[in-house]
């Protein structure tokens, strides 16, 4: 997939969402349920954890980013939701397959707002 048409470059979104994650290794995350005095079910059922490959490539996540560009901008286009789904799954596939992340992150509001600035720049030219 070719993002040239939509924002100046595949790596600069990709680097958006990158520097957005909060991941936890399993056993990184088990310290701090034990430091709360929790168990580990509790602790991913109350931060809603899956593993970060899987947040990332989830629908949930795709579509809470393209409610926050919908309100930043009149329309999101076909083109766009593509690049969204794009980025979102390199994101994913670029996780190394033992961390750990909430669905409760900033990646959709970090992303939409670089997409739509990076569009509505693009457009201005």
């Amino acid at each position: 997939m070719t993002l040239d048409h939509l924002v100046p470059d595949q790596a600069a979104p990709l680097a958006c969402v990158m520097d957005a994650l909060s991941t936890r290794t399993l056993n990184h995350f088990a310290e701090e349920a034990r430091q709360n005095g929790e168990s580990l079910q509790d602790a991913f059922e109350r931060y809603e954890i899956d593993y970060a490959w899987h947040v990332l490539g989830s629908d949930r996540l795709r579509d809470a980013t393209l409610a926050h560009l919908a309100s930043r901008q009149p329309v999101v286009t076909a083109a766009q939701k593509e690049v969204l789904a794009g980025i979102l799954q390199a994101a994913a596939a670029a996780q190394a397959s033992d961390l750990l992340m909430s669905f409760d992150n900033d990646v959709p509001e970090t992303l939409a707002a670089f997409l739509s600035t990076a569009w509505a720049s693009r457009s201005a030219h």
